[in-house]
């Protein structure tokens, strides 16, 4: 499959645009998507995103005060970053972090994060601390039988028939 744009290259990358509730898929060659995201980026960056959230801020006394707000490090003023949309530097966050707390909370729904709980790794980290405990019973029984405490040995073998049916593990 030949790009749609200029129809010299083959496709690799597949696009579909939604324009005014209008499906339009694209398949473009790499140096015409390319150019095609640059143009997309200019049009609706994520700056741009950020800027017109900071816009929509209620105008109060914080407004006035917020126009000479500057980031000690970078020299940024607040009223700067609400027309580009991007921070200047790391410490811009901490300058203006009462204006950007509420701007986070309505972009994230919260302005503390609380990430994921992957529940594959707590299966992995609960089987694995299974399996130590099995290893540390298959010790014993060694011990056992070494020490011929035979009653012993029989109790944890067991214990360890139990355990590996539970996990499927025999």
């Amino acid at each position: 499959m030949l790009c749609d744009i200029c129809g010299k290259n083959p496709a690799t990358v597949h696009l579909t645009e939604i324009i005014d509730e209008q499906m339009n898929e694209l398949h473009l060659c790499e140096d015409c998507a390319r150019h095609k995201s640059a143009a997309m980026e200019q049009q609706f960056g994520l700056s741009d995103l950020l800027a017109g959230m900071a816009d929509f801020e209620k105008p109060s006394d914080k407004e006035e005060e917020s126009v000479t707000i500057k980031c000690p490090a970078c020299g940024l003023a607040y009223a700067d970053f609400k027309k580009i949309g991007r921070l200047g530097c790391g410490e811009c966050f901490n300058a203006f972090r009462k204006y950007l707390a509420p701007l986070l909370k309505r972009i994230h729904g919260s302005n503390q994060h609380v990430g994921k709980n992957p529940t594959k790794a707590k299966t992995q980290v609960k089987s694995s601390k299974k399996k130590s405990g099995l290893q540390e019973l298959k010790d014993q029984l060694q011990r056992a039988i070494q020490q011929e405490a035979f009653e012993e040995a029989a109790r944890l073998r067991d214990q360890i028939k139990k355990i590996s049916l539970e996990q499927g593990s025999l």
